[in-house]
């Protein structure tokens, strides 16, 4: 693992400094960048972000990203935005996406019992086959992450693992090369380190 090459795509995210602190802690070294060389070369690429999905798809269309990513054949995780950046669309201020991963972002409604964003630690079940995808490897069915978003792409053919919060909606998508989970690794203690894990160990 102490070989891999990541490279962490710029897009101007908060959680930025723990997704490293996490590789770090795992012995391997990341650059943050949007360098298109340095993605392209790279052995894996993270697409992390916080923040409005409209936001962070005009810093990567203004750095060429938007074309870049899609072409990539490494192993690329999207974290929490980035699972949303994957997909063709996001309600949120109607957003067009890379169009990667299918399907559309939507906002979880605000009820009493159920505030927006949807913040703290939730459980994932595993689905479509997930118990045999390596992401999740000696990962428990029903282990807990730390989640922090108001939008959500519903379960589909590309969803690993679902949670639920009113509805249930994906919390691990993979297809291809490309993966991501609406949760954060980097916050989620033992499961997320070995989720990392299992992402760097891919290829």
């Amino acid at each position: 693992m102490s070989a891999a090459r990541v490279a962490i795509i710029d897009g101007g995210g908060a959680n930025i400094a723990s997704l490293r602190f996490a590789l770090e802690r795992l012995a391997v070294e990341s650059e943050l960048t949007v360098d298109i060389a340095t993605i392209r070369s790279a052995s894996h690429v993270i697409l992390p972000g916080v923040g409005a999905a409209a936001d962070a798809m005009n810093r990567l269309r203004k750095a060429g990203l938007d074309r870049v990513i899609p072409e990539l054949t490494q192993p690329v995780l999207g974290i929490c935005l980035g699972l949303q950046l994957l997909l063709e669309a996001s309600d949120e201020d109607d957003a067009e996406c890379l169009g990667i991963l299918r399907g559309t972002a939507r906002r979880f409604e605000a009820v009493a019992d159920q505030p927006v964003p949807h913040m703290g630690w939730n459980r994932i079940t595993r689905t479509n086959g997930g118990s045999v995808v390596g992401l999740l490897n000696d990962i428990p069915d029903g282990a807990y992450f730390y989640f922090v978003h108001s939008y959500a792409l519903d379960v589909n053919a590309t969803t690993v693992a679902s949670a639920t919060y009113g509805w249930d909606f994906s919390a691990v998508v993979m297809h291809n090369n490309f993966m991501a989970t609406q949760f954060h690794p980097e916050r989620s203690g033992a499961h997320g380190a070995a989720l990392l894990t299992n992402f760097l160990s891919c290829y």
